[in-house]
């Protein structure tokens, strides 16, 4: 059995988007329910997720986003971002949390505390730019994490792998042509946010998929494309950014992804890092709509990084 770290924190919940958004509470309720009736629970060891300092955040984000964001959430209410994506109360502190988890999942990796970690935050990340938030997100997660590997811990290669049902333009904007960052991801396309296919920067490796690609299309491209391209960079820690929306059940995409396929691409993505990066991996969730959908692949993705399947 391997030891897994799973993060979150009850301020995740006090993120509220207003009541038929589909980026909700009930999304981390599902999770935690499913892990607890699937028994998983029992073999994790669970963290409060910190809250991101302005230090980590500000390696990806200017101080000048970050200000204007935190002077933007309402007393009461909901601001809207973009036609999507917006603030309550609650999201100040969410935000934090979910950034900070990734900073805590990094700490616990290196430390050799957990072997891998699973942060179940939101609001989600990848979609959040250097200084634009928007596709319910603020801070880009996935990226503080990194980051944080990268200044903090020394690392010279770390690999981020998208497999969310959209394009985790945030974390390409910020991380292209960085030396120290090599980015494989799949997305629907064309679909929101409309971007990736074109011209992406050396250390990108995008794959757009067409509407109602399944899993063995998926499995063809992680295969022949994302697997020789991973194993020639040899990172030092693998960050995963979770999407599960690719599902054949969510309708906020049209792909058609079943756990079988999640099961599978966590564990050609854990021999990865076991042959370069000692099995150092971090996971954080993204998007994943569908709630019996969602809480099922989780708890598939979770249970394979813990050596339980």
């Amino acid at each position: 059995m391997t030891t897994t770290a799973f993060i979150t924190h009850r301020d995740c919940f006090a993120h509220d988007m207003g009541s038929h958004h589909p980026e909700c509470p009930d999304r981390l309720s599902a999770i935690q329910d499913r892990l607890i009736a699937a028994q998983l629970d029992l073999y994790l060891q669970f963290h409060d997720a910190p809250l991101a300092t302005t230090e980590q955040l500000t390696r990806v984000h200017p101080l000048r986003y970050i200000r204007t964001l935190e002077m933007n959430v309402p007393t009461t209410g909901i601001f809207h971002v973009d036609p999507d994506t917006a603030m309550s109360p609650g999201t100040w502190t969410a935000a934090l949390r979910a950034a900070g988890a990734g900073v805590l999942a990094v700490d616990l990796v290196m430390k050799g505390e957990a072997e891998n970690a699973f942060c179940a935050v939101r609001p989600p990340g990848h979609h959040a730019e250097r200084a634009k938030a928007m596709g319910f997100c603020f801070f880009n997660n996935i990226a503080v994490a990194a980051a944080h590997a990268i200044d903090q811990w020394g690392l010279k290669r770390v690999a981020i792998i998208d497999f969310d049902v959209h394009h985790g333009n945030g974390t390409e904007e910020i991380f292209a042509n960085h030396e120290n960052v090599l980015m494989v991801s799949t997305f629907q396309h064309p679909f929101y946010p409309y971007c990736g296919a074109e011209n992406p920067a050396p250390n990108m490796c995008n794959v757009p998929l067409p509407a109602r690609t399944r899993g063995d299309g998926f499995r063809e491209v992680v295969s022949e494309v994302w697997l020789p391209r991973l194993r020639d960079y040899a990172p030092e820690m693998l960050f995963i950014s979770a999407g599960f929306d690719a599902h054949y059940e969510d309708d906020m995409g049209n792909l058609g992804l079943l756990e079988a396929d999640y099961a599978w691409v966590t564990e050609q993505l854990l021999a990865v890092a076991r042959e370069s990066g000692k099995g150092r991996v971090v996971s954080m969730l993204e998007g994943g709509y569908a709630l019996s959908a969602l809480a099922r692949s989780v708890a598939t993705h979770v249970k394979v990084l813990a050596d339980l399947h």
